[in-house]
C-alpha cells in the first residue's frame, strides 16, 4: 500500500505541476510540442507497453506456452509498420488528431465525424483491457477475490485517470508515461535477471521446467510448440485462420491507434519524430524479449494450475512470479516486497496508458466533433479545452462500466480486439489519404465506417461475446462467426469500402493532394499549420 500510494502521490504532483503549465490548446493536446525525441520515445514506450503487455502477455505465455509469444512478436513488429508508413508523415501533415490529416484534402465535417467516432470506439476497447487488468492486479495485491471488490478497484483507477487527463493534459500525461516506462523496464529487468539467475542463466533449463510443470501431462513438450492455443485438432481450420487473423490485427493495428498517433504531434520537428520512434522501438523491443522470460518463468516456478486459480485469464502471472522468485531467493519478506514493487509498476502501467487513451479520445471529441462539426470551426481554444475535459469524464465513466462487465477476459486478448478495430477502421483511411491521389471524402467515410462497423458486428457475433466459458455472456449463445479476432475479414473490408466509396464518387482535388504529399514528405507548411 505504501508503494502504491507513493506512486499515486508522485504522479498527482506531476499532474498538478503540468496543470500550471497548460495554458493553450497546443499545451493541452500536444504538450506545447516541447518534448525531445528521447523524451517522446520514452513516453511512446510508456504509452505502448500497457497492462496487456506486462500482465496479459506474461499470463497468456504461462497458460498457453509457445502460442502466447505471438502477442510479443506481433506487438513489436507492429512498430516497424508504424515507423515506415505513418510516424513522420503524420507528424508533418497534422495538428492535434488523426482527423486533421484526413480533413486536410477532403470535406472536413463528414470525415471528422467518422474519425472522431472511430477514435472514441477504439480507445474505449483499449481502455476496457486496462480496466480489467487493474481489477485483477489490485485484487491479487489486496486479497480481493469478489467481483464486487474488483469492480470498486476499476472505479478507483478510472477516477484517477480522469484526474490526470482533466488537469494535466498532454504535458502531465507524457511525464507520467516517462516515469512509468523507466519503472516498468527496471521492474521487468529485475525479475527477469532473478529468474534467469535461478536457472544459471540457462534458457533451455527454464523452458524445460516450464514444459514439465505447466505442459499437458500426456505430452509436456507440446507446451514449447505451436498449436496449444491456436490450430488445435478441436478447432480445426477455424483455429488456424484465427491465428492469422490475430497476427494481422497485431501487426497492422498500431499504425491506426489514436493514442499512439497523437504522440507524434508532441515533438517540434520531423527529425524528433523519427528519433522518438527509434527510441520507442529500442525500449519496446527489449521489453518484449523480457516477457518471454516472465511468461515461461511463471509457468516454471508458479505453475499453470496456480496461475489459473489466481486469475482464470492469467492476468496475475507476472506479480505471482515476482512473489515466488522473491520468496525463493530472499525469503517471505523479500517475496512480499518484490510483489509490491511489481504490483506498483503494473499499476503505474495501467494509469499511464489509460491517461493516454482518455486524452486521445477526449481530444478527438472536442477538436474534431465539437469544434469542427458542431461549431463549424467557430469554437475558441478555451471552449475546446473545456469540452475535452468534460468528455474525459464521460469516456472515463463508459470505460469503467464496460471494464466491470469484461472481468475474466485476458487483457492481451482484449487489446488484440482493439487493434483489429483500429486496423479495420483507421488504417485504410490513413494510408489511402497519404498515398492515393484519387482518394476522396466518400472513400474516407466509407473506409472508416465500413471497417469499424464490420469489426464491431463480427466481434458481437463471435465466441468472445457469447457461447463460451470466457465469453461476456456465458449463458447465451449467438456466436455465428467462428473466429475470436475479426481482423482477417474486417481489415480487407475496410480497404475495400474505401476503394468502392472513392471510385463511386467524382470528387477529386489534385492540388490538395500535391500539397499534402509535399508537406508529409518534407514538413514544409506543417509548422505554420500547427500554430493555427
Amino acid at each position: 500500500m505504501i508503494l502504491f500510494l507513493t506512486f499515486v502521490a508522485a504522479t498527482l504532483a506531476i499532474t498538478f505541476w503540468a496543470s500550471r503549465q497548460t495554458k493553450t490548446a497546443a499545451d493541452y493536446y500536444a504538450g506545447g510540442r516541447s518534448f525531445s525525441g528521447v523524451q517522446n520515445g520514452l513516453a511512446i514506450g510508456g504509452d505502448y507497453m500497457s497492462a496487456a503487455s506486462f500482465l496479459g502477455i506474461a499470463g497468456i505465455i504461462a497458460l498457453s506456452g509457445y502460442d502466447g509469444f505471438l502477442y510479443s512478436i506481433g506487438f513489436l513488429v507492429a512498430w516497424l509498420v508504424a515507423l515506415l508508413l505513418v510516424a513522420e508523415l503524420m507528424r508533418n501533415s497534422g495538428k492535434f488528431t488523426m482527423a486533421d490529416v484526413l480533413a486536410f484534402r477532403m470535406s472536413p465535417r463528414p470525415v471528422r465525424t467518422a474519425a472522431g467516432v472511430s477514435t472514441i470506439v477504439v480507445s474505449i476497447f483499449y481502455l476496457l483491457a486496462q480496466m480489467v487488468g487493474a481489477g485483477a492486479l489490485v485484487g491479487l495485491l489486496l486479497g480481493i477475490d469478489s467481483p464486487a471488490g474488483k469492480a470498486w478497484t476499476i472505479v478507483g483507477v478510472g477516477a484517477l485517470m480522469i484526474v490526470y487527463v482533466v488537469f494535466g493534459g498532454m504535458k502531465g500525461t507524457t511525464w507520467v508515461q516517462i516515469v512509468k516506462a523507466v519503472l516498468l523496464m527496471s521492474g521487468a529487468a529485475l525479475v527477469t535477471l532473478l529468474v534467469l539467475g535461478k536457472f544459471g542463466f540457462n534458457l533451455s533449463a527454464l523452458l524445460g521446467q516450464a514444459a514439465t510443470v505447466s505442459g499437458p501431462k500426456a505430452n509436456p513438450e507440446s507446451f514449447l510448440s505451436p498449436g496449444l492455443k491456436y490450430g488445435t485438432e478441436a478447432q480445426g481450420l477455424a483455429g488456424k485462420i484465427d491465428l492469422i487473423s490475430l497476427g494481422l490485427a497485431l501487426v497492422l493495428g498500431t499504425a491506426g491507434l489514436p493514442h499512439i498517433l497523437i504522440r507524434f504531434y508532441t515533438v517540434p520537428t520531423a527529425k524528433d519524430a523519427r528519433k522518438s520512434v527509434l527510441w520507442g522501438i529500442g525500449i519496446i523491443g527489449v521489453f518484449y524479449l523480457l516477457t518471454l522470460v516472465l511468461g515461461f518463468g511463471a509457468a516454471a516456478l508458479v505453475g499453470k494450475t496456480a496461475i489459473a486459480e489466481g486469475d482464470a485469464a492469467g492476468n496475475t502471472a507476472a506479480p505471482m512470479l515476482a512473489q515466488r522468485i522473491g520468496e525463493e531467493i530472499f525469503g517471505s519478506v523479500g517475496g512480499t516486497i518484490l510483489l509490491a514493487l511489481i504490483g506498483a509498476v503494473a499499476f503505474a502501467t495501467i494509469l499511464a496508458v489509460v491517461a493516454g487513451l482518455t486524452l486521445a479520445s477526449s481530444s478527438s471529441f472536442s477538436h474534431d466533433l465539437y469544434a469542427h462539426v458542431f461549431k463549424r470551426g467557430q469554437a475558441s481554444e478555451r471552449q475546446e479545452v473545456v469540452v475535452a475535459r468534460i468528455s474525459a469524464f464521460v469516456i472515463g465513466a463508459a470505460a469503467i462500466g464496460l471494464g466491470i462487465l469484461a472481468q475474466g477476459q485476458n487483457v492481451a486478448f482484449l487489446v488484440a480486439l482493439a487493434f483489429a478495430v483500429a486496423a479495420s477502421g483507421n488504417l485504410p483511411a490513413i494510408l489511402y489519404s497519404l498515398f492515393w491521389k484519387r482518394f476522396n471524402t466518400a472513400g474516407a467515410v466509407a473506409a472508416i465506417y465500413g471497417g469499424l462497423v464490420s469489426a464491431l458486428v463480427l466481434v458481437i457475433f463471435s465466441p468472445v461475446v457469447s457461447g463460451g466459458p470466457t465469453a461476456l455472456f456465458k449463458t447465451a449463445d449467438f456466436a455465428i462467426f467462428p473466429l475470436s479476432n475479426p481482423g482477417i475479414v474486417s481489415i480487407p473490408l475496410g480497404f475495400l469500402c474505401g476503394w468502392i466509396g472513392t471510385v463511386l464518387s467524382k470528387e477529386y482535388n489534385a492540388a490538395k493532394y500535391a500539397e499534402i504529399e509535399v508537406r508529409s514528405l518534407t514538413g514544409v507548411g506543417a509548422e505554420k499549420a500547427s500554430k493555427h
